[in-house]
């Protein structure tokens, strides 16, 4: 199965490399450029950009506003420690051509495992799509790497996360000694408004609640 499966991507000086999975699986893909670019044409139905994750403190490039909401998910999954866009090509001959595909996300994850991630919403799966996933999920598997393919997440929960997510930003972090304030106060439940005004200035505690 090593054998079945190439890596292309590109290094830390953006040359391009291409090797095997068996000798390129542990390549810190958290960290490396796209494979591809990200492009903007007037009239396209894609909405492509950038996303600050905190997590990383960089940006992170998406193709649509599905992968901008995965993107949020994953800054704010605490289990999560590094994220990249487009990681790499995987090359396989699927019996009467070559193939190649590109995940969307690369995630290196606390405990040092990776997952690779796919966006896409179930009812634009076709079956080409379905035999990409198929063979990234096997090349994944292969090496040890989680493999999950993503689509429409529940839209309440996604609004509510969007608008906490300018939260996450460093500037609203506020000092280490008020985060230790809020755990404390907030440590038995009970209504926000009430939390912040026993510990504090509100807006200034409402910020870091949201953080």
């Amino acid at each position: 199965m090593l054998s079945t499966f190439d890596l292309a991507f590109l290094d830390d000086e953006e040359r391009r490399r291409r090797i095997a999975l068996g000798s390129g699986w542990n390549t810190r893909f958290e960290g490396v450029p796209p494979v591809r670019g990200f492009r903007w044409n007037k009239g396209d139905r894609s909405f492509p950009g950038w996303y600050y994750a905190a997590t990383t403190g960089t940006h992170v490039g998406y193709e649509s506003w599905l992968e901008r909401d995965r993107l949020i998910l994953l800054n704010f999954a605490p289990e999560v420690v590094g994220i990249a866009s487009q990681p790499f090509w995987l090359h396989w001959h699927d019996g009467e051509r070559k193939r190649r595909h590109a995940p969307d996300y690369f995630v290196r994850l606390a405990d040092g495992s990776a997952r690779v991630v796919d966006v896409r919403a179930e009812d634009q799966v076709d079956e080409r799509t379905a035999e990409a996933f198929g063979a990234t999920g096997r090349a994944c598997s292969a090496v040890g790497w989680e493999f999950v393919h993503v689509g429409v997440p529940d839209p309440v929960f996604m609004a509510n996360l969007r608008w906490l997510a300018r939260y996450r930003h460093a500037r609203c972090a506020g000092e280490a000694a008020l985060a230790e304030l809020l755990m404390d106060v907030f440590r038995e439940p009970c209504e926000l408004r009430a939390g912040a005004e026993a510990a504090g200035d509100v807006l200034r505690c409402c910020q870091g609640c949201f953080t």
